[in-house]
């Protein structure tokens, strides 16, 4: 089974990038993985304190993550999984691809701002030659009803 990979971050492209995922999982017989990276620099205090984030850290993305999965489960019959990882995310991104061989596309969502598409976007745009996977950039300002029609 092919998976849509897709990545969890409290960015507003994000939501686009969920719907994306969904609908083509939907739409082809495929799965969602839902990634969430924590970075080593959230938590630059001493242990106990950063065992404390570190757990609450990972509640606030299990609360993201059912906002996501009822909507995929209820609107899309897509039953995603979540994978949390810890270090730098770029290198966890490609870590988790390389670890799942059933992971077959990895769905980004591209920033609205002057700043650019995102970190993301930007850094994995710059390997994206040497991926195995196809990396599909959906536009953050895309509305739903184009997103329906893409899918």
């Amino acid at each position: 089974m092919r998976k849509f990979l897709v990545i969890l971050d409290d960015s507003r492209e994000c939501l686009n990038a969920m719907r994306f995922a969904a609908m083509r999982a939907n739409h082809t017989g495929g799965a969602v993985t839902i990634l969430s990276v924590i970075p080593p620099d959230e938590f630059n205090h001493w242990m106990g304190v950063a065992e404390i984030m570190r757990e609450e850290t990972r509640e606030r993305i299990h609360a993201h993550f059912e906002v996501f999965a009822k909507w995929m489960r209820d609107r899309q019959n897509v039953d995603p999984e979540l994978v949390i990882r810890e270090g730098e995310p770029v290198a966890q991104i490609l870590a988790q691809i390389e670890e799942d061989p059933e992971i077959g596309v990895l769905v980004l969502g591209a920033g609205t701002d002057r700043k650019g598409p995102g970190p993301l976007v930007t850094e994995l745009s710059r390997s994206a030659g040497s991926l195995q996977i196809p990396v599909t950039i959906v536009p953050g300002g895309m509305s739903k009803e184009r997103l329906e029609q893409v899918t």
